[in-house]
């Protein structure tokens, strides 16, 4: 009869830092090696930790243990810790924070994602910090409860719940050693009663310093300095340091979601030894042995199907007997030497609260890569162990699975004080690959909490995307899998291959930066002639969802011969240049394109908060805003080409300065050249226009500039927005004076007057024909949406880049979707540049619905932290006796009391209090200490509505102001 798996636990995510090599992977391949990865540390690297110097010249001093490399630094920034609070948590906590985040991301879940109710379950050693600190007696007194906190273990769950927003059960699991397998149990046993969705378990051991031990004869601690479990040299075990966490989901979850667990917990089991043991500390056979059972029971497999056991496995003269015979016993009806046995400790060293973790971590890897490694050290079984018909070996060498299948093993975790926990694994399920897709262009897409850090990321990610048979895979993962925090990178690549140079190279980066409070307000632009090309709608209709649908039915609207004219010149890009040029065609292709790209934009979650046009635009703009319909929009612009053609002939030149300027040359010039018929068409930005008229004329004023003022004759066949133009007024007035125009819904540009029309304006449709005559004011436009939104970001929707440049002469940020760099498809890299800046880019409907894959893990960036009353003084003498300094400034105490409270130096005075780790705690603080330096009576409410530096500070001045005039 099969097993029911439907109590069974995927293992989706995992993050770990062990002794020896910060790469997990590394550390997997030296585990296999049987290297030995503790660490003699040498006396004056542990004198200058803070070691006694009497123990470290103590001949039983023993100066090994599993060290971590970098324990002590902390991204606090990702985590939105003040340097002063990072300073004040214990490192256990903080690595934590960061292997909590790393195993959230290998499961393929945006670790801020509370969609999945996750609940928290941690452990971690008693904290030497904690003590440091308190011993030193250098802490102020009002930081006490900050200390408690920070290296407290009743709020190391809590905390992370609290920081990465998980809304599950948030619980502490201390039983000793045996912590972090408990807590594993536990988190099991909350996912199949329904406590939670996705199970979070982490636990840390960092001892502070990092040091070894003093060796007590008959001692659990090692004389020799090595762990070897089950030999016959064994005299101990080792302290070591690490950090571990896994994410667990109920098994048919993790299928629905499509996450590739790296094992499959088939059950777990607690217990107490009770008194039935020789004493409080010493171990019990019986509960150990009945742990095992407990859990064979619970998973629902015989005792035979085990191939491997990964010991709790101390190396001490008493604990390694009692669990050889508890294991034998649970085990008696295994085929002899059929589980090999594994011993971690051997190592790294003994990880106390994390040590099951530890276990369970290299565990996963023997189950899902089919090899068991060596017991690192080991030469000789322990002549007090009984081999004759064990069912347990001990590995000397590397070896192949040879147990049954599929592939089962144990884990074994008991703690001082007799909590025993045991855990049955199982490798994980097979998973099909998956099926070949063509290459397409995609968007690959990472973020940071620092933008030194996202680059970093980058080159990170590039191996890994070199690797994949399939980028859907990989950009879907991070976006659906990765937290979208504020410094971003992105870039667009057909294959593999291609994202992955592109990744490490910095030129070949989109970068950006979203801003803090949220996304920029989005402005469309829509360009007018001169901007189209043929074969320009390709691109759109290539990779922008909903394009085709929207230019159809435009095009549908045109008469059939102009639609199959139009059409041609949107996607032949061989269709004829010079037929492109001609007004009665430019005009309508470009309302199609800019029209379908707008709507396709805005079905990606791009609504913009305005538009503006320029010329032509105008009617786009228009039509977007809501003034006019699709059909009465078409319409217009299609006589509006016909009629233009029709006008005579005409040149217009761009110059290169303001339009008080421009005027002053037309004055100067009209000596030698009839500037009487020439005129200002269109003011573009503060220091350029554009001058148009008879070509003759424009011709001969440009040869009057000569060097004056540099100019470029534009690529027209008509003076737009001059007097030529005034015989297609009458014309389009007919067109309009049947057109019903509604209030927009959005603010739009005005051509004519360079303003804003806000929703709710009534709009005379008569308008949009004299604009057609009158100069184009889109320098005053684009100023007035930038005072009207300001931070605003301007997307130019449309074949060309022009406006782009004059958005950005106003101090817009503006991103074109035109011209793409080196050659890939035109919308997506706009589409990347706008993710880049917090837009809310749907990137799934560009790259396509994936699996969630695995990829590199943030690459954590921060300093050492090690809080200053951590560090033992120097003996010194005392000082003489001083007076007291006189009070300072509020400027000067409000400034001192964040530096010292928060940590940080040199902030502006727009700097927001909570934006940088405050809280109401330390804000209490901060005024208690005000108050009492300068005399006065500070409101908290008010103190916490004036945010910023600078406000506070004001506000202390003035209340210090007023009590001085009350005196």
């Amino acid at each position: 009869m099969s097993r029911d798996d439907a109590f069974d636990v995927a293992v989706t995510g995992l993050s770990a830092r062990f002794p020896g090599y910060a790469d997990l992977a590394d550390w997997w391949a030296a585990i296999q090696r049987g290297e030995v990865l503790t660490t003699r540390r040498p006396a004056a690297e542990l004198i200058a930790a803070g070691v006694p110097r009497a123990h470290v010249t103590d001949p039983d001093y023993v100066p090994v243990c599993g060290y971590l490399e970098d324990a002590d630094r902390f991204d606090n920034t990702l985590f939105g810790l003040s340097p002063r609070d990072a300073e004040l948590t214990d490192p256990q906590h903080r690595l934590m924070l960061e292997a909590a985040w790393a195993a959230l991301e290998d499961a393929g879940r945006d670790p801020y994602d509370d969609s999945v109710r996750t609940g928290v379950y941690a452990s971690a050693t008693s904290s030497a910090y904690h003590r440091r600190i308190l011993v030193g007696g250098r802490l102020p007194h009002d930081q006490h409860d900050r200390l408690e906190v920070g290296t407290g273990q009743d709020y190391m769950a809590t905390r992370i719940a609290y920081k990465l927003g998980l809304r599950g059960p948030a619980l502490s699991v201390q039983t000793a050693c045996s912590s972090s397998l408990v807590a594993v149990h536990t988190a099991v046993q909350a996912l199949l009663n329904g406590e939670c969705d996705q199970a979070l378990v982490v636990a840390a051991s960092v001892g502070f310093p990092q040091e070894g031990h003093l060796r007590v004869r008959g001692g659990i601690m090692s004389a020799g300095g090595a762990c070897r479990p089950f030999d016959a040299g064994a005299d101990g075990t080792l302290a070591g340091s690490g950090v571990a966490a896994v994410v667990l989901r109920r098994l048919a979850d993790a299928h629905a979601d499509g996450a590739t667990p790296h094992g499959v917990i088939l059950g777990t089991a607690v217990n107490n030894d009770g008194d039935a043991k020789a004493g409080y500390n010493a171990p019990s056979a019986l509960g150990q042995e009945s742990v095992i059972r407990a859990a064979l029971r619970a998973a629902d497999v015989p005792a035979d199907s085990l191939g491997y056991l990964e010991a709790h496995a101390t190396g001490t003269y008493v604990g390694d007997p009692i669990e050889w015979t508890a294991m034998c016993a649970a085990l008696a009806r295994v085929p002899s030497r059929q589980i090999a046995l594994g011993a971690v400790k051997a190592n790294i060293g003994h990880l106390d609260a994390a040590s099951g973790l530890a276990s369970l971590v290299k565990t996963l890897h023997v189950v899902k890569d089919g090899v068991v490694p060596p017991v690192a050290g080991f030469t000789e079984l322990n002549p007090l162990l009984s081999a004759a018909g064990a069912p347990l070996t001990v590995p000397t060498e590397l070896a192949g699975w040879s147990g049954p299948t599929p592939r089962r093993a144990g884990i074994s975790s008991f703690g001082i004080g007799g909590t025993n926990a045991h855990v049955v694994i199982e490798q994980p399920p097979s998973v099909a690959p998956p099926a070949a897709a063509p290459a397409r262009d995609t968007i690959v897409v990472l973020s940071a909490a620092d933008p030194t850090v996202v680059t970093r990321a980058a080159t990170r990610l590039a191996d890994r995307v070199a690797s994949a048979a399939d980028l859907t895979d990989v950009a879907h993962t991070l976006v659906h899998g990765r937290a979208p925090l504020q410094h971003r990178v992105a870039v667009v690549g057909h294959t593999p291959e291609d994202v992955a140079r592109r990744l490490r190279t910095e030129s070949e980066h989109v970068v950006g930066t979203r801003p803090a409070t949220g996304p920029a307000p989005l402005v469309f632009l829509f360009p007018g002639q001169g901007a189209q090309r043929p074969g320009m709608g390709l691109p759109w209709r290539t990779h922008l969802p909903g394009f085709a649908a929207a230019s159809a039915e435009c095009l549908a609207d045109l008469p059939g011969d102009l639609a199959d004219d139009v059409r041609a010149l949107l996607y032949d890009p061989d269709f004829p240049r010079d037929r492109a040029e001609h007004t009665d065609l430019a005009q309508p292709a470009l309302f199609v394109l800019e029209y379908a790209a707008a709507h396709a934009l805005k079905g990606l979650g791009l609504v913009p908060a305005a538009v503006a046009g320029h010329s032509l635009g105008e009617i786009t703009s228009a039509c977007l805003a809501g003034v006019l319909t699709r059909a009465d929009a078409v319409r217009l612009v299609t006589e509006r080409g016909r009629l233009m053609r029709a006008c005579p002939a005409g040149t217009m030149l761009a110059v290169g300065c303001a339009e008080d300027e421009a005027v002053k040359l037309l004055g100067d010039a009209a000596d030698t050249v009839d500037t009487s018929v020439l005129e200002i068409a269109a003011v573009n930005t503060a220091d350029s226009c554009v001058v148009a008229g008879p070509g003759a004329a424009v011709d001969a004023f440009a040869a009057w500039l000569g060097d004056r003022v540099r100019h470029r004759h534009l690529a027209t066949s008509h003076a737009f927005h001059t007097a030529l133009m005034e015989p297609a007024v009458a014309g389009l007035e007919a067109v309009l004076a049947r057109t019903a125009t509604a209030a927009p819904t959005i603010p739009y540009v005005a051509n004519a007057t360079g303003t804003l029309v806000g929703p709710g304006t009534a709009v005379d449709a008569r308008a949009f024909a004299e604009s057609a005559r009158r100069a184009v004011r889109f320098a005053d436009g684009v100023a007035a949406l930038a005072d009207r939104f300001p931070g605003a970001v301007a997307v130019e929707v449309g074949p060309g880049r022009a406006l782009s440049g004059m958005a950005e002469a106003e101090g817009i940020t503006s991103v074109t979707m035109a011209a793409g760099r080196g050659g890939e498809a035109e919308p997506l890299n706009g589409l990347a540049a706008l993710w880049t800046l917090g837009q809310p880019v749907d990137l799934t409907a560009i790259n396509g619905t994936g699996r969630r894959t695995r990829i590199p893990a943030y690459p954590f960036h921060g300093p050492q932290w090690i809080a200053p009353e951590a560090v033992p003084l120097p003996v010194q003498e005392p000082d003489a006796a001083v007076s007291p300094p006189a009070p300072d400034s509020p400027r000067v105490l409000v400034t001192s009391g964040w530096a010292d409270l928060l940590g940080y130096q040199d902030l502006a005075d727009d700097t927001d209090f909570f934006a940088v780790g405050g809280d109401s705690l330390v804000l209490i603080r901060l005024v208690r200490r005000l108050g009492k330096d300068l005399d006065l009576t500070i409101p908290i409410r008010e103190f916490a509505t004036a945010r910023t530096l600078g406000d506070q500070i004001a506000l202390v001045e003035r209340l210090a102001a007023q009590e001085d005039d009350e005196r």
